[in-house]
């Protein structure tokens, strides 16, 4: 008898077909679901219900599926968060992946993608991919832990999101190797939707940067390569 914990996933949308249809959807592939209609019903809820991930939509009529993600980012809540989106438009996915969110999708979607999408974030939450060496990596003053996917700066933990870390694991993977939007994206994100992660890819150089550099105008770890990408520098 198989008497392992179903994994966790609150669904927050204001929909009430749609969070009927991911209900039956997710139960049926294994999942514990739970579904809840607003911002405010999340925040009671969470804590209780302690979710393995949430999907989370943008707009909501108590409040902005946004802030909430910022919001749970500020109180050091590192749950996954897949945000859902009826915008098809660049910057609003750029707003979305800023606030801490580790994926998002738009509407309308096929539940296969989210169930894919879902099963790609919480894979990488468990633990570190089997191609990175699970020895601690150290460069300057950070240590980078990938069996406990943790960043330290001294005795300090850096707070990163599961996609920042998933990023940084992918670039001390390829110490000073030249590696292109394309090939992070397949290494970090475990998909390859074209153009539009592009920028995704860069916002979340941005941030990590913003984590790792004194200055990250003028970064020393993380470096642009022109008419290629990015490169990790261990010893620079």
């Amino acid at each position: 008898m198989n008497n392992k914990p179903l994994t966790k996933i609150m669904v927050v949308d204001d929909d009430p077909d749609l969070r009927q249809l991911l209900a039956q959807y997710l139960n049926r592939h294994g999942y514990d679901t739970l579904l809840v209609d607003d911002c405010n019903d999340l925040f009671q809820r969470i804590t209780k219900f302690t979710p393995d991930l949430i999907v989370l939509d943008r707009m909501l009529p108590s409040g902005d599926g946004v802030e909430a993600c910022r919001n749970l980012r500020a109180h050091n809540e590192d749950i996954p968060i897949i945000l859902l989106t009826g915008r098809d438009e660049t910057a609003d996915r750029i707003i979305g992946l800023e606030s801490g969110a580790d994926d998002y999708i738009g509407k309308p979607f096929d539940p296969r993608e989210l169930l894919a999408r879902i099963e790609t974030v919480l894979r990488r939450k468990k633990g570190p991919s089997s191609l990175v060496k699970e020895v601690p990596i150290h460069f300057g003053p950070f240590t980078f832990d990938p069996a406990k996917r943790q960043l330290l700066k001294g005795d300090t933990v850096v707070k990163l999101t599961g996609g920042e870390i998933n990023l940084l694991e992918a670039f001390v993977k390829n110490p000073s190797k030249p590696l292109s939007r394309e090939k992070l994206l397949a290494l970090a994100r475990d998909d390859d939707e074209g153009e539009r992660n592009d920028r995704a890819i860069d916002i979340a150089i941005l941030r990590l940067r913003r984590a790792l550099e004194d200055d990250p105008k003028d970064p020393r770890w993380i470096q642009t390569v022109w008419g290629i990408g990015y490169r990790f520098s261990p010893n620079a």
